[in-house]
């Protein structure tokens, strides 16, 4: 555990901490902000604002979204939590072992070159609906965090489910076309936590990556954080109370045909608090093969991406690494 961030004192940022300078440029101070979505409004208003905030941002926050507003406040509270918990009742988590569905880590490699992140995280899996087994493989501490946590996945993966149909209907695909295998894996939700950073200008949170599964939902909570690839720049996201920030995996841009694409996002580390976020991701099943969807290959000139099982997907993705160019040059035609 001497190497969980979260449970030691640093008062200079280690070596093996520090990015080169031209992998950590700035943020740019320019008043871009992501669309916030209602989706209390019409529908067909509410389809039209996802799919224009798909293309241009591949980023968007989502309100009156119906995720109860006591099961996020309960989900943040216990795992903010769970993190100021001495060493010892997190040490039976720790494991560096990335099959092991439910561990607890800091920081990686992640292909950066072997500089190590800013980061703890918690990772936790379930199947769904949520079955007793996979409950009591989470962690017991602090009391009511397994509680939490199934009342606050069953509400975000609904709303991932809503925002798949919405898009679906958007793209000209049927409503149910993301159901079944593409999104039945595991559920899975990392809580990530950025202790306060003793040089946070020459370190990273996380750094650029994609994400490799369909959807993600990110309570982002209240300190800002994370930063997002835009025209060349890279963007703050300003947190909105209660919102779920929204961005699309490698999966939905192959099963879209590149209409809707994934974007590179990172997390920037800060000196003065920590900060917590809450990311759920909806996968496929491992065997499950994830194609460009016929309807938008037809319309599209073709196949853009070679179809591909999920399991050989994260083969090729551990090789290559996250950036957005490694994998589009792995399974792009």
């Amino acid at each position: 555990m001497e190497n969980l961030l979260s449970a030691a004192s640093h008062e200079t940022l280690p070596d093996s901490f520090v990015f080169p300078a031209e992998q950590r440029p700035p943020a740019s101070s320019a008043a871009v902000a992501l669309p916030v979505i209602d989706l209390s409004a019409p529908r067909d208003e509410v389809r039209r604002a996802i799919l224009e905030a798909g293309k241009e941002l591949g980023f968007f926050q989502v309100v009156n979204h119906g995720v109860p507003e006591q099961a996020v406040r309960d989900m943040e509270a216990c795992c903010e939590e769970f993190f100021r918990l001495p060493a010892e009742d997190k040490a039976a988590f720790y494991s560096e072992d990335t099959d092991k569905p439910n561990r607890l880590f800091t920081s990686t490699t992640y292909g950066t070159g072997g500089e190590r992140y800013w980061r703890d995280c918690l990772r936790l899996a379930c199947s769904f609906p949520v079955a007793a087994d996979a409950k009591n493989a989470w962690p017991d501490k602090p009391d009511g965090l397994r509680e939490a946590m199934e009342r606050f996945i069953a509400p975000t993966r609904a709303l991932g489910m809503e925002l798949l149909r919405l898009l679906c209907e958007g793209v000209g695909l049927r409503p149910d076309y993301f159901e079944g295998d593409l999104s039945a894996g595991d559920e899975v939700v990392n809580v990530n936590h950025y202790p306060p950073c003793p040089d946070p200008a020459r370190t990273l949170g996380l750094p650029p990556h994609c994400d490799r599964n369909l959807i993600t939902l990110l309570l982002q909570g209240s300190v800002a954080g994370l930063q997002v690839s835009y025209r060349g720049d890279w963007i703050r996201v300003q947190p909105v109370p209660g919102a779920f920030v929204v961005n699309f995996g490698h999966q939905l841009e192959i099963a879209t045909n590149g209409l809707l694409k994934s974007v590179e996002h990172r997390a920037a580390a800060n000196a003065a608090v920590p900060r917590t976020s809450v990311a759920t991701f909806i996968m496929p099943t491992d065997d499950c093969l994830v194609a460009p969807a016929a309807e938008l290959a037809a319309g599209g000139g073709g196949a853009r991406y070679r179809a591909v099982t999920f399991r050989e997907f994260m083969r090729v993705y551990k090789t290559v690494g996250a950036r957005r160019e490694s994998v589009e040059k792995a399974f792009k035609i």
